[in-house]
């Protein structure tokens, strides 16, 4: 009965560990990809303008 017992606690931590670490599941959306803000063309855009016109305004 003790060997019953353990066995069932064993599978149900497993299915808990799956469902929480394991394949991705069905139905969920699933997070985008993080971009690093190197790899991210408008954070790059962006700061190209700001050093244009933070070389402006020391020009002028």
């Amino acid at each position: 009965m003790l060997y019953l017992l353990a066995a069932i606690g064993a599978l149900t931590i497993a299915v808990l560990l799956w469902r929480a670490f394991g394949a991705e599941r069905v139905g969920v959306a699933s997070r985008p990809p993080a971009v690093a803000p190197d790899d991210d063309p408008d954070f790059l855009r962006k700061l190209s303008e700001e050093q244009r016109k933070h070389r402006e305004d020391e020009d002028s």
